[in-house]
């Protein structure tokens, strides 16, 4: 978590200062948009690990959750980078595009799963 928040910022940062003038206003959004996900799926993954051991959660559930959302920042965040740098870099970056949305679609897939992470009472203890 501390990693991906640290790289959030130094890539934000990098963003800001360095690459205003060598990108278009669209690609440098496009590697903000990348930094801004990156910053919410950290602040995530931070959430998770403060609720992991409550007997309440499905800890196997935050555990996919998480992986899930470190998926999302490398294939949704990641894209993202590489798709906005290609100025810069002038590689042939054009099949990540496809990937952008995969990333996404992780993304919601560890939101769901901690959306299922609280655990049901079992039937007889709703009685007592």
């Amino acid at each position: 978590m501390g990693l991906l928040g640290a790289l959030a910022v130094a890539l934000g940062a990098f963003g800001a200062h360095g690459l205003k003038s060598l990108l278009t206003p669209e690609a440098l959004a496009t590697y903000e948009t990348g930094v801004r996900y990156q910053f919410y799926h950290t602040f995530a993954i931070g959430l998770l690990v403060a609720l992991k051991g409550k007997s309440w959660l499905n800890n196997k559930r935050l555990r996919q959750s998480a992986l899930c959302f470190v998926l999302g920042i490398v294939l949704f965040s990641g894209s993202l980078y590489l798709l906005a740098l290609r100025e810069v870099h002038g590689l042939a970056v054009g099949f990540l595009g496809p990937i952008t949305p995969v990333g996404g679609v992780f993304f919601i897939a560890g939101w769901a799963l901690l959306f299922l992470a609280p655990r049901s009472e079992p039937k007889e203890n709703l009685l007592t």
